[in-house]
């Protein structure tokens, strides 16, 4: 009679204790779903040139245009991403935010952008990335740090490919292979 009396007031003190964590105001506690992993496939167009740049220059260093990396340089984005490399095919969201060159020796951008969704499923919704991008190398691979919508609290990595670049104007066009856990 003693054990189930001891049981009966360890369930009855947890039970107080749980009704005492949910009269918390200023949080809430949510269950866990299950993961899911999506897949995402899109072209970045990079555009420096013409009468209407998606790319501009906000900041640079004294020595940047002696430096054969830009190393210093700031650029602003607003880029169309799209269903393909064709400047004219579906436009799936833009890339805002701002790369800069981060590297001395070689161009590496270090880059902070969300990809923002305009289309489909995942109209709204922005998944963020944030890292290096040694731009020269044919393949290179970036974090996913967070996202938002449908993303929420996501986490993965981004593969980029330059599909085409125009290295007087530095315009670029660039395969974007996203892989999101969200």
């Amino acid at each position: 009679m003693a054990k189930l009396s001891a049981v009966v007031l360890l369930l009855i003190s947890r039970l107080v204790a749980a009704a005492a964590i949910q009269t918390v105001t200023w949080a809430t506690r949510l269950e866990s779903a299950k993961e899911t992993t999506t897949n995402l496939q899109f072209y970045f167009h990079d555009t420096l040139s013409g009468k209407n740049p998606s790319a501009m220059r906000i900041a640079q260093a004294i020595d940047t245009d002696r430096s054969r990396t830009l190393f210093g340089i700031v650029m602003m984005v607003d880029d169309p991403l799209t269903e393909t490399p064709d400047p004219q095919s579906k436009l799936v969201g833009r890339a805002q935010g701002l790369y800069g060159s981060a590297c001395q020796d070689q161009l590496s951008l270090i880059m902070s952008m969300s990809f923002v969704f305009v289309d489909g499923p995942y109209n709204g919704s922005s998944i963020s990335l944030l890292g290096n991008n040694r731009a020269m190398n044919p393949v290179r691979e970036m974090p996913i740090v967070g996202g938002t919508g449908f993303f929420r609290l996501a986490r993965g990595y981004a593969v980029a490919q330059t599909h085409w670049m125009d290295f007087k104007t530095g315009d670029a066009i660039v395969g974007y292979n996203v892989t999101v856990v969200h």
